[in-house]
């Protein structure tokens, strides 16, 4: 009868799962001995990726509360130590699938990925990769964010993260989970307010990284925050990536428009495909229900006409949207009912309903 009552405490176990890396424990082999004696005391020995790990006390929580919650047991004792180095290799491993450390959305992805670019900076870029990949985590996906904008980043900030830390386990870094996403970003280890002036080397090795040594594990979405303009960034990610499909955002000012352009002819230079243009600040909407036009009309209509793609979205000024930015509180959550929100929700559903495609993907079939 123990060994039966030990069999259900693991199958407890197996529905407990890591924050990190968000796959069960047991399928993780963090569960060394599980002992449950003739009274029904269980004891079970939990091995954690590292020391300091920050879920620890979640994971050790989660643990207790499956274990107490299984049928005939009467106490639980749970003693925490730390994976061997041996361990967390193979652990690597197995998240890897047993290949080698390499780019983790290659050709044979099935992960869509979007570039969210901009000519120049001020258009709401990060903003709206913030809020779209939390309104596509709410839609059930699985979703991923790449700050790429070295420079400027703020991607943590808009998401509520700002003072997180990713986890390195052996050479892998597992990234931050903000609202449901997976988040990387530059400003995640440097010190609050330090600039970062490199040039294009580090730069380009910088993105290589994030996409190689970071583990998003199986996304559905991977979004891209570039930095504005077309120079070492966006150069570099179009070598890394050229299967991404890209959303030109701008204002409706011609000016803004004129520049957004040159940002999806850049990416069409790479082999990246222009998605759409999102017009982001389109209007004010006063008491009255007229709309106040404070970065002028049709830009967006314009840029999309010149490289031959759709307006997408047409997101109006929200205070609202710019309160989430500066709480971390995205507005898709805090006011779903927002028209920057609604319009937001709908450019997320129309890319979610945009299934993971096999055409043109090598599926590691033989014939024989």
């Amino acid at each position: 009868m123990t060994e039966a009552l030990e069999a259900a405490v693991r199958e407890s176990l197996s529905r407990v799962i890591d924050p990190e890396i968000r796959r069960p424990i047991t399928e993780l082999d963090m569960v060394g001995g599980v002992v449950v004696d003739p009274t029904g005391a269980a004891s079970v020995a939990l091995k954690l990726t590292i020391v300091g790990c920050p879920a620890a006390a979640t994971i050790e929580r989660d643990v207790t509360a499956a274990i107490a919650a299984t049928a005939g047991v009467t106490s639980v004792a749970v003693s925490v130590g730390v994976m061997t180095r041996e361990e967390r290799d193979a652990l690597t491993a197995k998240l890897r699938g047993g290949r080698p450390k390499t780019l983790q959305f290659g050709p044979d992805s099935l992960t869509r990925i979007y570039a969210i670019t901009s000519g120049k900076g001020g258009v709401g870029k990060s903003t709206m990769t913030a809020n779209l990949a939390v309104a596509l985590a709410g839609l059930g996906l699985r979703v991923g964010v790449v700050d790429a904008d070295v420079f400027g980043f703020s991607i943590p900030g808009l998401l509520g993260v700002a003072d997180a830390k990713p986890t390195q386990v052996g050479e892998m870094i597992l990234p931050p989970v903000a609202h449901g996403v997976k988040v990387i970003s530059i400003g995640m280890f440097v010190e609050e307010n330090t600039a970062v002036s490199w040039r294009g080397p580090m730069l380009h090795r910088t993105i290589q990284q994030f996409l190689t040594d970071v583990f998003f594990g199986d996304l559905d979405v991977l979004l891209i925050d570039l930095p504005p303009g077309t120079g070492d960034i966006a150069i570099s990610l179009g070598q890394l990536l050229p299967q991404a499909e890209v959303l030109v955002v701008t204002t409706p000012q011609a000016a803004a428009a004129e520049v957004a352009e040159r940002s999806g002819l850049v990416a069409r230079q790479t082999g990246q495909t222009v998605l759409g243009v999102v017009e982001n600040m389109a209007g004010l909407t006063q008491p009255d229900g007229s709309v106040l036009e404070l970065f002028g009309s049709g830009g967006g209509a314009d840029a999309a006409a010149r490289l031959g793609v759709d307006v997408l979205a047409s997101i109006p000024i929200s205070i609202s949207l710019r309160e989430g930015g500066d709480t971390g509180m995205p507005v898709v959550l805090a006011h779903p009912d927002d028209p920057a929100a609604t319009a937001i929700l709908s450019l997320a559903s129309h890319l979610a309903a945009r299934k993971r495609g096999l055409s043109g993907r090598h599926l590691g079939l033989s014939v024989t």
